[in-house]
C-alpha cells in the first residue's frame, strides 16, 4: 500500500466524522487550533501536513489513530493516484 492511498483514506475518514459531528471545517479548525486551511488540505490527504496538524484534527473530534491491516485500492482509488479522475 502506498502511503499517499493511507493519507487520502485517512482524510476521507476525518472527513466523514466531521460531517457526522455537523462541523463545517472553520468550526474543526477552531477546535483544533489549525488554520481552515489546514482541514481542508488533511481532508484531503496531502502529504505536505505534519502528523501533529492530522492528530490535532482528529483529537478535536475524539478520534485517535488506530492501526489496521492495510486493503487494496479500489479501481477509483487507482485512478485518483493515476490522476484519471
Amino acid at each position: 500500500m502506498d502511503p499517499q492511498t493511507l493519507l487520502t483514506r485517512f482524510g476521507q475518514s476525518l472527513r466523514t466524522a466531521r460531517k457526522r459531528r455537523g462541523l463545517t471545517q472553520a468550526q474543526l479548525a477552531q477546535l483544533a487550533g489549525v488554520p481552515r486551511l489546514k482541514v481542508i488540505q488533511i481532508e484531503r490527504g496531502q502529504a505536505s501536513v505534519g502528523i501533529g496538524a492530522y492528530a490535532a484534527v482528529a483529537a478535536a473530534m475524539g478520534l485517535e489513530f488506530t492501526p489496521i491491516p492495510a486493503r487494496r485500492p479500489t479501481l477509483e482509488e487507482v485512478g485518483a493516484l493515476l490522476g484519471d479522475e
